[in-house]
């Protein structure tokens, strides 16, 4: 299995893997103590070997965070299951933005993500995963991120499948699809679409007309917004994330008024993903936008 369904939240920071490697230390922290035990048991190791995460593991894992202090890029990659892809999943793509390889790019950043399948969700309810993304994004210094129903596949996994996905994408548009090393070095300080949960911080907030600007023009009753240290903010589109199926007569304005909102300010991917014409991803990337 390639992917599965499940929840994915995405944070990029546009700063350096030493300025932020202590606070995601942190929120992998807390995503363990949430998750159950035992649920992240393989990573990937920088020779390309899949290792059991044992105490050797994590200590290889501190290491690689909090440690090493040369290089370029750090890349952590922690999964539930070593022979296909589990719900459970942390992956880290950490950059030293001044380094020869991407001081030319100014939109590369440090992304991580942590993925959840959908019974954790259903377990837990909408209110834990909410306060537990809240948790994890105080401890990071985010530029853009989010908290959406998913096609969980790390590290682009689901290429694999991509025909058969593209036909549920177009019929589920509240489905993310998501691979955090492309997207982290090109999305830079702006947006990737709307969400259930979007967290906007600076200079895209300012851009958007600021809280005030937002919560006047996103004024339905299902929408929340929840400002932020560090001049962040989170918007919360509904109690549930919304798959939002097309064959469904299903009334989500406040999805496509957010996302016409991010519409000039949502970043260009540079690399094909479903076909070697990039207007795919274009169009989906917009898709709320029609």
């Amino acid at each position: 299995m390639v992917a599965r369904d499940g929840v994915v939240l995405c944070f990029f920071m546009r700063r350096s893997h030493g300025e932020v490697a202590p606070a995601v230390w942190r929120a992998l922290q807390t995503y363990l103590s949430a998750i159950p035990p035992r649920s992240l048991n393989w990573y990937g190791s920088d020779e390309g070997d899949i290792l059991p995460l044992d105490d050797k593991g994590w200590e290889r894992i501190h290491w690689q965070l909090l440690e090493r202090s040369w290089g370029a890029e750090w890349l952590v990659d922690l999964a539930e299951d070593a022979s296909e892809t589990g719900g459970y999943h942390f992956e880290y793509d950490g950059r030293k933005l001044d380094a020869p390889l991407f001081s030319h790019d100014e939109d590369s950043t440090s992304g991580v993500t942590f993925s959840f399948p959908t019974e954790y969700l259903l377990e837990h309810g909408p209110a834990h995963l909410r306060a537990l993304a809240l948790e994890l994004a105080r401890e990071l210094p985010i530029s853009f991120g989010y908290a959406s129903l998913a096609f969980v596949a790390p590290q682009g996994f689901w290429y694999a499948a991509r025909w058969e996905l593209l036909g549920l994408l177009s019929r589920y548009l509240g489905m993310d699809l998501y691979h955090l090393n492309d997207t982290s070095r090109v999305i830079g300080t702006r947006a990737r679409g709307a969400y259930w949960l979007t967290f906007v911080g600076q200079p895209l907030l300012g851009q958007l007309g600021g809280i005030r600007g937002l919560r006047d023009k996103l004024s339905f009753p299902e929408v929340s917004l929840h400002p932020l240290e560090g001049e962040r903010l989170l918007i919360t589109l509904g109690e549930w994330p919304e798959a939002i199926d097309t064959e469904k007569a299903q009334s989500l304005p406040q999805y496509r008024v957010l996302a016409h909102l991010l519409e000039p300010f949502l970043y260009e991917e540079r690399t094909g993903w479903f076909s070697l014409d990039k207007d795919n991803m274009r169009r989906w990337l917009r898709r709320l936008c029609q």
